[in-house]
């Protein structure tokens, strides 16, 4: 389906630079732009790029300034990277959408669906489940007993959710995803080895969240492991029984977060962060890649690195110091031998 740089214009509320005919039906990379595609600059790094694509339309921040010709049609927008998420969507949402029960697949009696669902074959939804309307469940997921699953969520191919957990509305799982796994808990005993806690709570988790691939969510030891709404989960990120994630915090790859952390609203978390139990994240906490947290961060706004981590300022300044240590141990033995050797002269 082709549509215009002007319809495009229109739907993004933005500004035609160029030709407002020339059409497009897909996407492709600004650096790898091909006649009939669009292509957005966001990155300043990829401005040399938008001088010889071959894209027929680009977007690009209204402030963007070109320093030489361009070939491609240009629509000016606030925010050239949210303008893009838009029109993805727009094309994801224009896609023939799956409805049904495929078989072979099992749904419980007594469970309840709402309008306009999709069951891929050999999902399994338990007793007593409760799933809204125009929920997407693809092939191989189990939902188990008494589990809540709100509306236009969106469970990919491999999901489980164990029983009794709760999924709110417009979520999206990726493959692999466990919520409701057991929580880490033994207990040692005299004999030298450890006896399992039951894990009896559940898991909460509210609206508009994204987990990505193969990231569990353990249920809690009592009560609940919570996930508020708007947080954002990378693959392979592991949370902890009785964890709470306030709203839009995001998480990159490979963290891993300790029985009962609390991380604050609107927190930027690095991949490969780890966090030690029982600790509380202020809230808009920036934390860079590979840190560890090993105590609660109390400042709101604060941005962190480093393990133990510490304040960004300080860090780099002390890193650059930790990579002259060779330099400065040649230095220090240099300054010894002409100690002794002024000491041996006298």
């Amino acid at each position: 389906m082709n549509f215009t740089a002007q319809d495009i214009a229109e739907f993004l509320n933005g500004e035609v630079d160029g030709d407002d005919s020339v059409a497009v039906n897909n996407v492709s990379k600004i650096e790898e732009g091909k006649p009939g595609t669009l292509s957005f600059l966001a990155n300043p790094k990829y401005e040399h790029y938008i001088y010889t694509t071959n894209s027929s339309i680009v977007l690009v921040n209204k402030d963007f300034k070109a320093e030489k010709e361009i070939s491609a049609t240009l629509i000016r927008v606030d925010d050239a990277y949210q303008s893009l998420a838009k029109l993805l969507e727009m094309y994801e949402q224009s896609k023939p959408q799956k409805i049904g029960v495929e078989e072979p697949s099992y749904v419980s009696k007594t469970a309840t669906i709402g309008e306009k669902p999709y069951i891929g074959a050999f999902a399994y939804i338990g007793t007593n489940v409760k799933i809204g309307t125009n929920v997407k469940i693809y092939p191989h997921v189990y939902v188990g007993d008494n589990v809540v699953i709100g509306d236009n969520t969106i469970l990919n191919s491999g999901v489980k959710i164990y029983d009794s957990c709760k999924i709110g509305s417009d979520c999206i799982f990726h493959s692999g995803v466990v919520i409701g796994g057991d929580g880490f808990g033994f207990a040692p005993s005299s004999a030298n080895d450890y006896k399992k806690v039951p894990q009896v709570g559940n898991v909460i988790i509210e609206d508009y969240v994204e987990i990505g691939s193969n990231t569990c969510v353990d249920r809690a030891t009592m009560g609940s492991t919570i996930i508020r709404k708007g947080v954002k989960l990378d693959n392979l990120i592991q949370v902890a029984h009785n964890v709470e994630i306030e709203e839009n915090t995001v998480i990159a790859s490979q963290t891993g977060l300790a029985g009962s952390t609390k991380i604050g609203k609107n927190c930027m978390i690095g991949g490969q962060v780890g966090f030690a139990g029982h600790l509380s994240v202020a809230n808009e906490v920036k934390i860079a890649a590979q840190s560890g947290i090993g105590k609660n961060i109390k400042k709101e706004g604060a941005v962190v690195q480093g393990s133990p981590a510490f304040e960004f300022g300080p860090y780099q300044k002390s890193y650059v110091l930790f990579k002259n240590l060779p330099k400065m141990r040649e230095q220090l033995m240099d300054l010894e031998k002409q100690v002794k050797k002024i000491q041996e002269e006298k």
